[in-house]
């Protein structure tokens, strides 16, 4: 499949989603590929959500309406609102406790119920700061050859 197909299947998916997610995931969506232009975007395994990687998986973005199963922990979720997770979110230095772990190693998540929610210039800085990790990666794979 080539990437154009992948991003077309993932625009289908952000449609098929209610109103108030399709504009919430649209703008993160839109941030993302601004601030990591370089970064792949496709549908991870069966995962049918966004996730965006260069050299590693770096950040997804997961409506609440797109569940693996229905249970008490999707429930949860979808209260919590649409969720910007960040794969090597425990490197990142989450000034202000703003990324939260909720008992995983290793990403670190961020919700928006509402598009007002997006505090655009935060988003931005803690992108960068990912492909910055992201990066990190891709030195390091060069050293070792």
């Amino acid at each position: 499949m080539d990437e154009h197909a992948k991003t077309v299947d993932i625009d289908q998916l952000i449609t098929s989603l209610p109103r108030h997610e399709q504009v919430i995931v649209k703008r993160l969506r839109a941030l993302v590929l601004e601030c990591i232009p370089q970064a792949t975007e496709k549908t991870y395994y069966d995962f049918h959500i966004p996730f965006y990687a260069r050299n590693r998986l770096i950040c997804f973005i997961w409506p609440p309406s797109l569940a693996w199963e229905s249970s008490r922990s999707d429930k949860k979720r979808k209260e919590k609102g649409v969720t910007l997770g960040f794969n090597q979110g425990k490197l990142m230095a989450n000034e202000g406790g703003v990324l939260l772990a909720e008992g995983r190693k290793q990403v670190y998540v961020m919700y928006f119920k509402k598009p007002e929610d997006i505090d655009e210039a935060l988003v931005k800085a803690l992108l960068y700061e990912a492909a910055m990790i992201d990066e990190q990666f891709g030195r390091n794979k060069k050293t070792r050859t």
